[in-house]
Order: structure tokens, then sequence, then C-alpha cells
């Protein structure tokens, strides 16, 4: 990280009321960063009843993450500690809950606390924000840290609600139902059925598949850490920095689907991977007829073997209806089913509005959003002042988190330039979000893959595409370090915040709240 940022200390009584939605990466990113930027009246709103976001909801078996583990992690806690190059769930999740602990930030997070909605107020220029249990909360600076996967998406399929055995989608996983001896249907072959059909087949008596349109799956680099590895990274700085450095420098820098070469590579690597498969029949309903980047890429070491299997059987015929027994697909084969899976993806193109956001003049952002979610930066949204998202639209590329990074650290750049320029709040000017949105959907219709007619959550309904960014994460992170007001209209005013104390380098950890300070206990100990 080579920008630089002031370090500004607000001044007595005029610092901040900032309330942040999630304590995910998104949120406790935010943390992390406001803390260190000086605001003290940060609050980060968890409706779960422990950190780490999707990584604490989804607990499917199998489920891991598809980006190198070293490149999945906070830049100011690097983790020597990752046990395998692709680092699965429960790992994730607990290097998550280890971050809250080292850097202090559980006195900064409510659990247990949804936030029900948030109103911009137009004469008072702040927002009151509801929480489910109907708290009402001023708040100056709203930070929806939601993500794009917070809310599950069953398929409209007749009779879904009469099944008689168990049903649950991936992103709802009851840990503690034992597949043992049972006859198991999964509905969809995407990323988590991807991940858990491999697992389930090991432990189910029968497992059916049942695929709508099949995917390219890549094999994937997945190996353990050897315990020399181990050692290293944790002990020697420098050679985690140079492990994490070569991946960033893989990752970072690349525009995956602009080459078509590259995509016929992928192609081709994911055709040697089929031939494990030894039934033709079944060879030929997994092979699909779409170019790969048309959906999400997907990768797996065992998801085509697993259809040697004697109790996996792949059905394509389309799922007609669910009965009190199982699911009967067009062609009238009755499929009995004692558990049913539905890996059917996640609502992913309704960012901050999965709940009512109202702005200036009353203006939902729903209706704002009529046309699909579109944001400057993917960060703020005309006619919403101090609204910030983080993993928001248009901003899905390379690896998360440092995706989020470069989102937060622009946040703090705009509310220090603010606290300059005495200025209450700030709104996005509509010409500028129309004209940084025109170039970005003029780059992303140049990926003819996106466009090969492919069923993807990349997708509006009005067919906008609202996830994707088609540049590096080198050119976003750019493009948030160039900060300015000139961006925004401004309003309201505030007293003039104390003086910058000091510079220093965007993204080293300050030392107020680096590890070793004093701990508070867990609130999940309280809150469960």
């Amino acid at each position: 990280m080579t920008s630089e940022t002031s370090e500004t200390t607000p001044a007595d009584g005029h610092d901040r009321r900032i309330v942040v939605i999630g304590a995910g990466p998104g949120g406790l990113s935010s943390g992390y960063y406001l803390r260190g930027a000086g605001y003290a009246d940060v609050t980060i709103y968890e409706r779960d009843g422990d950190v780490g976001g999707t990584w604490q909801r989804s607990r499917y078996p199998g489920l891991a993450c598809d980006v190198m583990s070293h490149f999945y992690c906070f830049t100011w806690n690097l983790n020597p500690a990752w046990t395998r190059s692709y680092a699965t769930q429960p790992e994730i999740l607990a290097y998550m809950r280890q971050t809250v602990a080292d850097f202090d930030l559980w006195p900064m997070i409510r659990l247990n606390t949804g936030i029900a909605g948030c109103a911009w107020d137009d004469d008072a220029g702040h927002w009151r924000v509801t929480t489910v249990t109907g708290e009402h909360i001023d708040a100056d600076v709203v930070i929806s840290a939601q993500g794009m996967f917070g809310e599950i998406k069953y398929p409209d399929i007749e009779g879904r609600d009469s099944f008689a055995g168990v049903s649950m989608h991936t992103g709802a996983w009851d840990e503690s139902l034992d597949l043992t001896g049972k006859r198991v249907g999964v509905i969809g072959s995407a990323a988590s059925a991807v991940q858990s059909i491999p697992v389930i087949a090991q432990i189910a008596d029968q497992l059916t598949v049942f695929q709508r349109s099949p995917n390219w799956v890549l094999p994937k680099e997945d190996y353990a850490h050897t315990p020399e590895q181990l050692e290293a990274f944790r002990t020697d700085r420098a050679a985690l920095l140079e492990h994490y450095d070569g991946i960033r420098s893989t990752i970072a820098p690349a525009i995956p689907f602009s080459n078509p070469e590259s995509i016929q590579m992928a192609e081709f690597v994911a055709a040697c991977a089929l031939e494990v498969v030894e039934d033709p029949e079944v060879r030929a309903k997994l092979t699909p007829t779409t170019p790969w980047g048309c959906t999400r890429p997907l990768f797996s070491n065992d998801y085509f073997a697993t259809y040697n299997r004697e109790n996996v059987t792949l059905v394509t015929d389309a799922v007609e209806r669910i009965t009190p027994t199982g699911i009967v697909t067009a062609d009238g084969a009755e499929h009995d089913l004692d558990v049913i899976v539905f890996a059917t993806g996640y609502h992913v193109d309704k960012f901050a509005s999965r709940i009512p956001i109202t702005g200036r003049g009353g203006l939902p952002l729903t209706e704002a959003w009529s046309d699909g979610a579109q944001a400057y930066l993917g960060v703020t949204t005309a006619g919403f002042p101090n609204l910030f998202m983080l993993y928001g639209p248009n901003t899905n590329q390379g690896s998360l988190i440092p995706m989020i990074e470069s989102s937060v650290e622009y946040v703090v750049r705009l509310l220090r330039e603010m606290d300059a320029a005495g200025v209450g709040w700030i709104d996005v000017k509509r010409d500028v979000m129309d004209d940084y949105n025109a170039r970005l959907q003029t780059a992303l219709d140049g990926f003819d893959v996106w466009k090969a007619g492919c069923h993807h959550y990349y997708l509006a309904e009005s067919g906008r595409m609202v996830t994707q960014y088609p540049w590096s994460m080198l050119d976003y992170r750019a493009s948030t370090e160039a900060s300015s007001l000139d961006d925004f209209e401004l309003g309201g005013s505030r007293p003039h915040p104390g003086r910058v104390t000091s510079r220093r380098a965007a993204g080293s950890c300050p030392s107020a709240i680096g590890r070793g300070r004093g701990r508070r206990s867990d609130p999940r100990s309280q809150s469960r």
C-alpha cells in the first residue's frame, strides 16, 4: 500500500455518529480504519449472533474460499496460520473472530441487532436509523456493509413447501442434520453445489443431483501448507509478505474474461478435468455449451469424480414440482427423497436496498434503483447523502477483502475532507455518477463472454449488469485513491476539527489499535 492519508483527530464534541450495518469483512474493516482515523462514535450492528458475515451464516459441507488464502485476509492482519492454500469456512470464520479479538473491535459491535430501515431527515441533515427491536438512532453517516450474499434465493417450484422430509438451502445449512443413510436430492449445480456434492456423496446413501445447466469447473492448486512453511510465515515477516505479494501480483493486475485465448485455455483445462468421468453419457451432460466465464468460475478437484460413484445420479430433466415424498421431473419420473438441498444461490442484486432506505425528499432506494443498482465507484449513490456501501454495485473483482478495503479507505478520505471543510454531508452529483456508470457499462459491454446467453447473477431484472467490475483491482484502488469533494454536492456545516497530527501510509497499522491492547470480553457469550 503506497497511498498516504491524513490522520485527523476530530475536535471534542464534534465527532461524527457513524452506523455500520453488518459485521462481516466490510464491517470489521470499517471499524479498523474509522478508529484509526480518530472516529470514536462508531457502532457496527450485526443481525446475527456472531461476526463473519457470509462465513458464519453459510456452513454447508465443503464450503471453502475460491481465492488463495493469503490474499483473502485483511492487509492490516495478514494471517500466517492458514493451513491450506484455499481456506475452508471453519478456518476463515475463526480468523474473522480472532481478528475482532486481537484488534479490540468487540466494543464497537452490537450482535443480534438488525437494522430495519434508514431514513434521511432533510431538515436535520442526518440519518434516522431504526433497529428491528424498534430502537431509533440518529446517525451522521451510514455505512452499508451488507455485501452481496445476505439474502438466500429459493427457486420458484410448485409444491416446494409440501415436502414432508427435511429441506434446506446451502446458505442456511442445518449442521445438526445427519445425512448418513439418507436419500438426498440437490437442486442446482453452481458454486455451493460443486463444493457440497462431493462431501454429501460420501455420507448419504443415495445422492441425486438435479442440474439445470452444466458449468465449467476447473481444478485448483489446493494443498496443505507444510510445517516448514507455517513456521516461516509465523517467524519471518518477509517470507509472509513475499508469499502474499506473489499471489497479489497475479490476481490484482488481471482482468479476467477479457482475453479470448485465456478463455480457450480455461475451457481446455476444464475439458481435461472432465475426462475423469467414466460414463460418456454423464460426461456429455456435464459438458457446458456456453463459454467459460459466462457464469461464475467454479473450482474443484473432486466434483467430476463424484459422478463415478454408484450412489450418485445426475438428472438433467427439469424439476416440474415437489411433492410430500420427493421431486417429479419433466419426464414424469418420481424421485423419492428424505432430504432436499437447494443450492440455488442468493439475491445478489439488491446490495444496500435489502433493507428499506429512503433518501432526500423521501426517495426510496428501491425506486432510485428501479433500473438496477448503481453507484459512483460502487460506494455512493445520488440522492442519499452520507450513505456509503462496501462491496456495492459493480465491485465484484479479484479478491473481495482487498476490494472492500479500497472502498473503506475511500470513505475515510471523504470523511476527513469533510471534516477539514466543515461540511455536514455530501451527496454525489448525479452527472458524476452517471458519467462513471456510462463508462463502466460501456466497458462491460466489451466482454462478449458475459453476453453468451447464460443464466447468471450478474444482471438485474432490467438487464443492467450490476455486479461485475470491468477493470483490474489495481485500477479500482487507483480510482478510490483519487477522492475529491468536487464530485459531491455539499450540505450542512460542522465546526472545523482538530489539527492534522500526522501522515501515514494507508493500510499501515496505527499504534493505537495494534496487537497488544487491552482486550474486552467476547459479547457472544452474553448474546446467545
